[in-house]
């Protein structure tokens, strides 16, 4: 079946766009190009097209509430194929202003969950390589 259309951006809504932008180009490379103090965009190198936009009274998401959000829209990164690389990742985007989501079951999971500087949710993976 052909497409309807082709996805452009990953959109963000975001207290301060081009601070949330550099952070995402620390964890997954790229340089944000600010087109206004409302709206950025980052080219992820052999990945995605994210962007970042000024909601003025933004608001975190709440992760997990069952009873409000049970899944939602979260970006993963391969951080390596051995759970030592993804302890580095860990404490550089914990270094980079992002907290933990999720400590539970780490033993029995390929991924670890965090919070950006604004509240979205990300999964840092590991992915064995062949």
């Amino acid at each position: 079946m052909a497409p309807v259309a082709r996805l452009r951006s990953v959109v963000l809504d975001c207290p301060e766009p081009y601070e949330l932008a550099r952070f995402y180009a620390a964890v997954g490379g790229g340089v944000p190009e600010e087109e206004d103090a409302d709206w950025v965009v980052l080219q992820i190198p052999a990945g995605p097209r994210l962007a970042f936009q000024r909601a003025e009274g933004y608001a975190p998401p709440a992760w997990p509430r069952a009873d409000h959000d049970s899944q939602q829209f979260h970006l993963d990164f391969d951080a390596g194929g051995t759970w030592e690389e993804v302890d580095e990742a860990e404490q550089k985007v914990l270094a980079l202003g992002a907290r933990v989501l999720d400590r539970e079951d780490y033993e029995t999971k390929d991924f670890r969950v965090y919070a950006d500087p604004a509240g979205h949710p990300f999964c840092l993976c590991r992915i064995e390589q062949p």
